[in-house]
């Protein structure tokens, strides 16, 4: 199996400036989380303050009650007023989190769906899957959970380490002590645990990538028996995935080995500090009390920020890769839309390779009529599918043009041309609304006469719900030949000026093959159709035939001329009348 191209992934700078773009298009949010955060913070300085004031007064004129009751009354209130303030915090953070990040996966969706077709082709499903599932997945619990615990414990290290310098500059600097410690375990942590998280998120990527390929392929696995050697690549991708995430595991905990350290530190100096300075009588014992207990309450915001560097470098890998696709250029559409002059399609001289491949179009020529039906035949790989990719607009040719009535593609509106392909998708929901997705503003009734036209109103109609069933994978499900009705009503309602059908009936397989292309030329009456033949049959009621051997056209006229001629074509003819008597 080939590797897959991966979409772009976005650097630091380019991801953080992207995010703090959008937290600044909510100003008020992010005011009153930032102050509410600020008050929580500032309120968990408040006991060891006043259990400070509590010994100096203890130690001056001994125990009283009142005193006692007054600070613990303090410190209710204080503990009351910080729970608060830490719940609307989070829940505000929370909020702005989501917002940012369903401004995010809207962007990403939208640079997606304007993807060329080339490029979704190259990326593969698994990549695209893993960033809006697994990478969404870990940047909400980021910005959900990890966030508000992240700036709780960095506004508390702050506010805390004021408190400390407050009360004797000496004993801030003692605290101080631990600072090199942590800074160290930190620099030792990051640069070995950072391409581990990177290197986990692609390795997800091709994982997804590898099942994705596997099911969508799985009939023609079983067929070739080939089931163990896709589960080996998968289980192979799998161990990758998590050999890195245990390489992980095992450098955290050296990390909070050396964190304990960098803790013992820091309150012995404190304390060490405090005897030496009380006995010197330049502070007191409550100040040395309550900076032993500000440091103390440093333990866990401190550990929060170094141990939930492993959940924001997981999140930081996966926003990169979220803003990489969200970065993408959308194609600007031109100034204004040229309509063309009439329904003629027409390709000069068109080449095309896929990358730095063999040509698979080679100087193709074709001018389809007003109202024409073109079919489009030839052998597997002759180029087929390309050449209707081309005259879709969803490839660009690598040389040559495309013309609708003497519009170059994309000067024109793309309403005016619809391809249907093999591979038809049915969206879960209420049949009509799927109907209505080429128009909008379709009616029930015209809904139905779309239906009609493609013989697919009887069972319809017998459907539990009629129009109204709800359909899609976790619903009622279609056949292969309803699916293709589905896509030919759609293709009736959006009235395109050309239609290309690429092999649009090859999945309903022999019993539904001559239904399907009966619907087919009754979505396409009177409408310029280029059809890509996966059936013979197609070709012999279509106007004209087009015949690619190798990327390039060596016959065209009628399906009666050109089974006279004895060519390529007569060769395709025989063969497929051959095996309609045989079968």
């Amino acid at each position: 199996m080939s590797a897959n191209q991966m979409l772009p992934v976005a650097s630091p700078r380019r991801t953080w400036a992207m995010l703090w773009a959008d937290v600044r298009r909510l100003p008020w949010l992010g005011l009153a989380t930032a102050v509410t955060a600020v008050g929580a913070s500032a309120g968990g300085l408040v006991a060891p303050w006043v259990l400070g004031n509590m010994v100096d007064d203890i130690i001056a004129s001994g125990a009283a009650r009142a005193g006692v009751l007054w600070a613990a009354g303090v410190i209710a209130v204080a503990a009351l007023a910080t729970g608060v303030l830490t719940g609307v915090s989070a829940a505000l953070l929370a909020r702005l989190g989501e917002t940012v990040l369903a401004r995010l996966r809207e962007r990403v969706l939208d640079r997606t769906l304007h993807l060329p077709a080339a490029t979704l082709d190259k990326v593969g499903a698994g990549d695209l899957l893993s960033r809006v599932g697994d990478d969404v997945s870990v940047v909400t619990k980021a910005l959900v959970t990890t966030g508000p615990v992240l700036a709780s414990a960095l506004l508390t290290i702050g506010l805390t380490g004021a408190g400390m310098f407050a009360l004797d500059w000496r004993l801030g600097l003692a605290g101080l002590a631990a600072a090199p410690m942590y800074v160290l375990a930190v620099r030792w942590y990051l640069p070995r645990s950072g391409p581990f998280y990177a290197n986990e998120r692609v390795a997800i990527g091709e994982r997804a990538q590898a099942m994705v390929s596997s099911l969508q392929s799985g009939a023609t696995l079983r067929a070739y028996r080939l089931e163990a050697v896709h589960t080996a690549e998968i289980n192979e991708r799998s161990r990758a995935a998590m050999d890195l995430s245990i390489g992980v595991f095992r450098l955290f905990t050296r990390l909070v080995g050396r964190m304990n350290r960098a803790e013992l530190v820091g309150l012995s100096a404190i304390l060490v500090t405090g005897f030496l300075l009380v006995r010197a009588d330049l502070v007191t014992v409550g100040a040395t009390t309550a900076a032993a207990l500000y440091f103390h309450r440093l333990f866990n915001p401190i550990g929060a920020v170094i141990i939930e560097f492993d959940e924001i470098q997981a999140a930081g890998a996966s926003l990169a890769r979220l803003v990489g696709v969200a970065s993408l250029d959308r194609p600007p559409p031109p100034a204004r839309f040229t309509e063309p002059a009439d329904a003629s399609l027409e390709l000069r001289h068109v080449c095309h390779r896929y990358d730095d491949g063999p040509l698979v179009l080679s100087d193709v020529s074709v001018r389809i009529e007003p109202g024409e039906r073109l079919a489009v035949v030839g052998a597997t790989g002759a180029g087929k599918s390309t050449l209707a990719g081309i005259a879709a607009g969803l490839l660009e040719p690598a040389g040559g043009t495309v013309r609708l009535g003497g519009v170059p593609v994309g000067a024109f509106d793309r309403r005016h041309v619809a391809m249907l392909s093999q591979e038809v998708h049915v969206f879960s929901g209420p049949l009509v609304a799927d109907l209505r997705l080429a128009r909008p503003d379709a009616s029930v009734t015209e809904v139905a006469d779309a239906l009609g036209l493609v013989g697919a109103l009887a069972w319809v109609r017998a459907l539990p719900a009629g129009l109204d069933t709800v359909v899609g994978e976790s619903a009622h499900r279609l056949t292969a030949a309803q699916a293709q009705q589905v896509a030919l009503a759609r293709l009736v309602l959006a009235d395109p000026t050309v239609a290309i059908l690429d092999e649009a009936t090859a999945e309903a397989g022999s019993a539904g093959a001559r239904l399907l292309e009966r619907s087919a030329r009754a979505a396409t009456a009177g409408r310029t159709t280029l059809i890509v033949a996966h059936r013979l049959t197609q070709a012999e009621l279509a106007d004209r035939v087009l015949v690619l051997d190798g990327g390039r056209v060596v016959e065209t006229g009628s399906h009666d001329e050109l089974a006279r001629a004895g060519g390529r074509y007569a060769e395709l003819w025989r063969s497929w009348t051959r095996a309609g008597t045989a079968s």
